[in-house]
């Protein structure tokens, strides 16, 4: 589990293609701090990277290497990443470490338009467009992940909605860089899903009967 506070911004330095081309093997450079602490990172250590949690496959003192199956990469928008593509780090929580964002999974639901992005006084609003069937998980004022980062929804219109990001979040992330017309990965909250979940199941119940 994560909590989509970014705490480093990676940079891609190769692209590996594996199983027969299929897959991809991401080597991904980073601060030595951010593999030494709070805890020296180890293989087998979950890393959310823009979003998707990954597993360390291989370590150095400022690299990491993940393993992106097919699968990976057609749900989310790791098949896009290049040599010298920003990446968003985060480390897996550790039980009694501070819950800053809201619970992230890691796991994408889906991939999103970026449509526009306005400057609203200090900060700037984005706009994205959500693949279908993922709009009635988003409300206004609820938590969502974008590239992994938790963020609040401020408006939601149909398939479209908004957030706004300050100048911190913009020169932490891949927000400083991001562009209209780009993908970002998108996972709903975890609350979320399991309401719609339950209102689900007891919409499709069958009405009880009386007993006579």
């Amino acid at each position: 589990m994560f909590t989509g506070i970014v705490t480093d911004l990676g940079t891609v330095r190769e692209v590996q293609p594996i199983g027969a081309g299929h897959d991809m093997r991401l080597v991904i450079g980073t601060s030595p701090a951010f593999l030494a602490q709070p805890a020296p990172a180890a293989i087998g250590a979950s890393i959310c990277c823009s979003g998707v949690c990954l597993t360390a496959v291989q370590l150095g003192g400022d690299w990491f290497a993940v393993d992106a199956s097919a699968e990976t990469l057609s749900k989310t928008s790791m098949g896009g990443l290049r040599a010298g593509s920003r990446v968003n780090l985060e480390r897996s929580l550790r039980l009694g470490d501070e819950l800053g964002g809201h619970l992230v999974s890691g796991h994408v639901d889906g991939v999103a338009e970026v449509l526009s992005a306005v400057p609203e006084n200090a900060s700037v609003r984005w706009r994205f467009r959500l693949p279908p069937g993922l709009s009635r998980f988003v409300a206004e004022k609820g938590s969502i992940a974008i590239d992994g980062v938790s963020l609040t929804v401020n408006e939601v219109d149909g398939d479209v909605f908004g957030v706004n990001i300050i100048p911190h979040t913009a020169a932490v992330t891949t927000f400083g860089t991001l562009q209209p017309g780009g993908r970002v990965n998108i996972e709903i909250d975890t609350l979320a899903r399991y309401v719609a979940r339950l209102v689900s199941a007891d919409r499709d119940a069958p009405a009880a009967t009386s007993a006579r």
